[in-house]
């Protein structure tokens, strides 16, 4: 987990002492100290800001839309920027192409720092390097749906039979094969969008900007839009930064989440560290209705202290991978009475998953870890009539006890 307060951390930042330069290979976009200020008295604002001043302090001077955003975005990753209505989220992907340009800060894709080209430089990068998806289609009419998507290849000034060729392609992986002739006026809502996010990879950009692509749609095209870009992913390979206020999308989609509030990142982390460990009581608050089961996985909430591991290696005990989301778990947890063993993507035994742990995970997200393992297996062992002596256990022939039905999972 990130808390973005301005300062760089080790995991997340990488400014080396000379200022931006090159960004590291594994990085495809970085914005640093990033600010936009609406208002004649923009630079002023960004001083007082950093002073230590407050948005609503300063709203007779200008808006302050973002204030001091920073963060980097792998290559590869789908990284969603999460909020609500007025947080800032939309203003920040239109920096991030320079269709808004900062007030302060700066944003770097590739090698490329936007406040250090020209206008010219500017256009070709957004041809060449990064494209975007909007959340009202942005067709033209009169075009027909294979020449919309074609359209950011004739900005490039690739030959027409090539555009078209590609276009064709793209759209057949979108799920519109046969359509190219169509008009946008002879689409539903879903399949227009499908033409944008066509658009969008026929330029093959390294970066695709998403502004709330998919939030116009119904829910159950929505949910189709989602895990059609899911799969997309997975086959291109894409660097996608994702803008949404649902955050169950978000966390659907996201490899990495960015929390807006106010204009500021308060949260950057896995879907699995903010429902965890939420950085405030605004983002607490945030997640608290979100279905825990269908984001958390197995590796997050299981016990992984070396006794642990121990104990569930022995022969016998049911394996389940380390990345399987709980939701999935709960009828094999259920057909066993001893935890399960959690294995990595080698078969290797890297924790255990105990009906407790599983049952706490999903009901007291801020209460203290449950005991280990090991901790419970002593209760476990323990009979609630006479002391026990040592060595012996419930393969002796012991009656269950109180504790036992704890260990299962049971209520006392």
């Amino acid at each position: 987990m990130v808390l973005a307060t301005g300062n760089y951390t080790k995991d997340i930042f990488t400014v080396g002492a000379h200022g931006l330069g090159r960004v590291n290979e594994n990085i495809a976009l970085k914005a640093e100290n990033m600010y936009k200020v609406f208002g004649r008295r923009s630079a002023e604002v960004v001083q007082k800001l950093q002073d230590g001043q407050s948005r609503e302090e300063l709203s007779r001077f200008g808006t302050a839309a973002v204030i001091d955003a920073s963060f980097e975005v792998r290559r590869g990753e789908i990284f969603v920027v999460m909020g609500l209505s007025g947080s800032g989220k939309s203003t920040l992907i239109r920096m991030l192409n320079g269709l808004l340009p900062a007030t302060a800060g700066a944003v770097t894709i590739g090698d490329t720092s936007l406040s250090e080209i020209s206008d010219k430089e500017l256009r070709l990068l957004r041809q060449q390097k990064v494209s975007m998806v909007f959340q009202h289609f942005a067709l033209m009419p009169h075009r027909t749906v294979l020449d919309n998507a074609a359209y950011a290849l004739e900005v490039q000034g690739v030959e027409q039979s090539e555009r078209e060729e590609r276009a064709a392609k793209v759209l057949e992986r979108v799920g519109l094969g046969g359509w190219g002739e169509k008009f946008p006026s002879q689409l539903s809502g879903g399949m227009k969008q499908r033409v944008g996010l066509a658009r969008a990879l026929a330029a093959e950009t390294e970066v695709l900007l998403m502004d709330e692509a998919f939030s116009a749609l119904d829910p159950l095209i929505r949910r189709e839009m989602q895990e059609q870009l899911i799969d997309l992913q997975r086959e291109l390979d894409k660097t996608i930064i994702f803008i949404t206020h649902d955050l169950n999308e978000a966390m659907l989609l996201g490899d990495r989440i960015a929390m807006m509030h106010d204009g500021r990142i308060v949260q950057i982390g896995t879907p699995d560290q903010i429902l965890t460990a939420p950085a405030s009581d605004y983002v607490e608050q945030f997640v608290q209705d979100v279905d825990r089961s269908r984001v958390l996985t197995v590796e997050s909430v299981m016990d992984a202290s070396p006794e642990d591991v121990e104990f569930v290696s022995r022969p016998g005990m049911t394996p389940v991978k380390a990345d399987t989301l709980l939701s999935d778990v709960f009828a094999v947890s259920a057909a066993n009475e001893k935890p399960l063993a959690v294995v990595d993507g080698q078969d290797q035994v890297v924790g255990s998953l105990g009906h407790g742990t599983l049952l706490s995970a999903l009901s007291n997200p801020n209460a203290d870890h449950p005991k280990t393992l090991v901790e419970e297996q002593d209760k476990y062992q323990r009979p609630t009539t006479a002391p026990q002596a040592e060595g012996a256990g419930v393969a002796g022939g012991d009656a269950p006890s109180a504790d036992d039905d704890k260990r299962k999972g049971g209520v006392s």
